[in-house]
């Protein structure tokens, strides 16, 4: 089945919001608006487009980073799939846009940002102490020396 990936450039409308489903992931919900905007050329001013709303999910490691780092009207560009949801609201049927994030990040044609690397504890480093052979395995197609050992630290 084909998915629909999109890149969205707008601005947080709210604060993200996080809640854990009943099987432990974690999963975190907000909104952007992304407005199209262009130059009149006749009064030489900036004019408001379409606006476009899009609720936004990201799961996991990518909606505890979201909540730390998001904010409501911080500039952001997210990628994911995009999906239409289809409900009912008082007798009349409506849709409305969701995009799964897979990659967020502030907007930095917009203002400046600070990164901070996720530390995992529960990963271990590994670290090269010898491989599998001496020299140039005969064996081998790429003449490599056999495989690395790798000792977690």
């Amino acid at each position: 089945m084909y998915e629909t990936q999109v890149t969205i450039v707008g601005n947080v409308v709210d604060n993200p919001r996080m809640r854990r489903t009943e099987g432990g992931a974690d999963v975190a919900s907000f909104r952007i608006g992304s407005t199209a905007r262009r130059k009149d050329r006749q009064s030489g001013e900036w004019v408001d487009g379409n606006k476009l709303f899009v609720s936004v999910s990201c799961w996991r490691q990518l909606a505890l980073n979201a909540v730390d780092s998001l904010r409501r009207g911080d500039p952001v560009v997210v990628s994911g799939r995009l999906c239409t949801r289809e409900y009912e609201k008082d007798g009349q049927k409506r849709s409305s846009f969701e995009l799964e994030a897979n990659a967020l990040g502030h907007d930095l044609s917009r203002g400046t940002s600070v990164f901070s690397r996720t530390r995992f504890e529960s990963m271990p480093t590994f670290e090269v102490v010898g491989s599998g052979g001496e020299g140039p395995a005969d064996d081998e197609p790429d003449g490599s020396a056999g495989e690395r050992v790798l000792v977690a630290v």
